[in-house]
This record gives structure tokens, sequence and C-alpha cells, in this order.
């Protein structure tokens, strides 16, 4: 049994993460422990306050009853707000409070492209302007060309987490372009499990979205391996690369 742990803020789409444990089979265990968001803002200084040491701190007490491997701010605006530095800096302190492998999934985002070989992407953020420029500039700083950048500017994580398939499919159709090699839709309180082949399908490249790749770089940290072509591209290939 391989247990993973997640801190997640709020209460917005974390039903796609039983979703997706059940797509990866009986003995990977997804533990989601939830933090408290403060503000539910897509604005800069709210999304650096969710993220603070110290929220993160107060949920890494109740993961450690969970028995998890490794852990993995569920969080990409509260991660990659801090910047390319302070977004390792948030993660190794996590690292050390938790005592086990720690990651965001912002840095999900970059190693997961490096997993499906794609250097050229397109950004589809239901983001205000300002923050999904932020992403594009942590995804510049991994070395990942932003072809295309897409916001909707929406202003909390609880309008997003009300989005369906129609509206999260319209934003990625908005944002791509042909010379992107993948479709890139951040932000872990938008619902996107149930709607990842289809969106394969539909675009005709892979695509990575938050609650995906952050399960996928917790299984990274584990260093396991697992093929579920439910989960889209990123959970067909083989070897995960170790970065």
């Amino acid at each position: 049994m391989t247990a993973l742990g997640f801190l997640y803020p709020g209460h917005f789409a974390e039903d796609d993460y039983p979703r997706i444990e059940q797509l990866l089979g009986s003995d990977i265990r997804v533990d989601l422990v939830h933090t408290d968001p403060g503000e539910d803002a897509y604005r800069v200084d709210a999304l650096y306050g969710m993220g603070s040491p110290e929220r993160l701190a107060q949920g890494v007490e109740g993961l450690r009853l969970t028995g998890a491997e490794a852990v993995v701010w569920a969080c990409t605006g509260g991660s990659f707000v801090r910047g390319w530095q302070g977004a390792h800096e948030q993660v190794r302190e996590l690292a050390r409070a938790a005592g086990m492998p720690a990651s965001s999934t912002s840095f999900g985002f970059v190693h997961a492209a490096a997993e499906i070989g794609v250097r050229r992407v397109a950004l589809a953020a239901a983001y205000p302007e300002d923050v999904t420029g932020l992403f594009a500039d942590f995804l510049r700083a991994g070395r990942i060309e932003v072809a295309a950048a897409r916001s909707v500017g929406i202003v909390t994580a609880a309008e997003v987490a009300a989005w369906g398939e129609a509206e999260v499919l319209a934003l990625a159709r908005e944002a791509d372009v042909p010379q992107a090699e993948a479709v890139l839709l951040p932000d872990t309180a938008l619902h996107t499990v149930s709607h990842i082949t289809a969106l394969e399908k539909d675009l005709g490249k892979p695509v990575l979205t938050s609650n995906q790749v952050s399960v996928w770089e917790a299984l990274r940290l584990a260093d396991r391996r697992v093929n579920a072509p439910e989960l889209g591209t990123l959970f067909t290939r083989e070897p995960i690369v170790q970065v």
C-alpha cells in the first residue's frame, strides 16, 4: 500500500481525489487534509497568505495520522505566487515540517510537462489576468514556453468549483493554439478529473490539470508508476522522470 498525503485549501473540488484514487487501483491511498484557505479571493495577497508556513504547519499535524509517504501542497495559486525560489522554499519548509518528501501542484505541472515531453504549452486559467501572468512566469522559470494564455477573470474558488464539463471544455478550446504541445488548466478548485479524456480527445493533445498533476507528483515522490489511461496521457507514459 502506498499512502499519499495532500494539503488541500478549503472545500471546493476535493471530490476529484477519491475519484482519482478509484482509478489508480486498490494499493494506493489518497488522503486529504483540509487547510484554512483564509479569504476566498484570487488576489496575490490572499493566495500568498493561503500558503503561509503557519497554515501548512497546521495541516501537517493532521497529515501525520494518515501514514503518508509523501505530501503535496495541492494548491496551484498558493505556490506559484511566491515565484520560483519562493515556491522552492515553501516546499522545503513543508518537507521539514512533515518529515517526508514534499512538493506542490505548481512544481507538479513543471515535472509533468517534462514527463510527457512538452516544452510549449497553452495556459487555460480561470484566474484574473495578473495571477495567470504569474503562473506563466513560473512555467518559464521551469523552462516551459507559454505559447498562449487565456484568463477568464474569475475572482473566487467557489465560482470555479461550480463549473461543469461545458465550461471547462470551452476554456480549454479558447486557450489552445496550434503551436501548443499541451494545454494546462491550473486551479485545484476546478473539477477536471471526469473530463480529462474528453478534453484530450477534443483538443487532440495532452491536457494537464491541477488535481491530476498533484496526484502524479505525489506518486513521483513516492517512486510509484501507475498506468491509468482515464487520467490522461500523463498516466500512460513510462517511466516517470525523476527531477
